[in-house]
């Protein structure tokens, strides 16, 4: 389906954009929040992968799983901007970025559900 690769796509740039800035981090909280808000991107593409080959109830169980890392990195990027590791502009910028996701997964919710 065309908009699984849609998502698919909008996580790669949001990795692709996050990742290194994660890097630049406080080594103070390199292994801590630094990780946790790395795994939270990262787990949240792993379960889009593995829903995309799903189908019934177990993708549903999957978008659930996306869903709540999508919410874990969300937490994440508000911590990093509140402890000003992200200026006000790159906390904006992946904000826009999440959110559009964030529908992107709504709706792939509500298609699988109406099935």
């Amino acid at each position: 389906m065309a908009s699984d690769m849609i998502i698919l796509s909008k996580t790669f740039n949001l990795l692709e954009w996050l990742l290194p800035k994660a890097e630049k981090f406080p080594k103070l909280y390199r292994f801590t929040v630094t990780q946790r808000l790395m795994n939270a991107a990262l787990d949240f593409q792993d379960y889009l992968f593995e829903a995309q080959s799903m189908r019934g109830k177990a993708r549903q169980l999957q978008l659930q799983k996306c869903d709540a890392a999508l919410n874990r990195l969300r937490l994440y990027l508000r911590l990093a901007n509140h402890w000003q590791w992200l200026s006000t502009g790159q906390y904006e910028h992946v904000s826009q970025m999440v959110a559009e996701i964030g529908r992107l997964l709504g709706g792939w919710i509500k298609q699988n559900t109406n099935k």
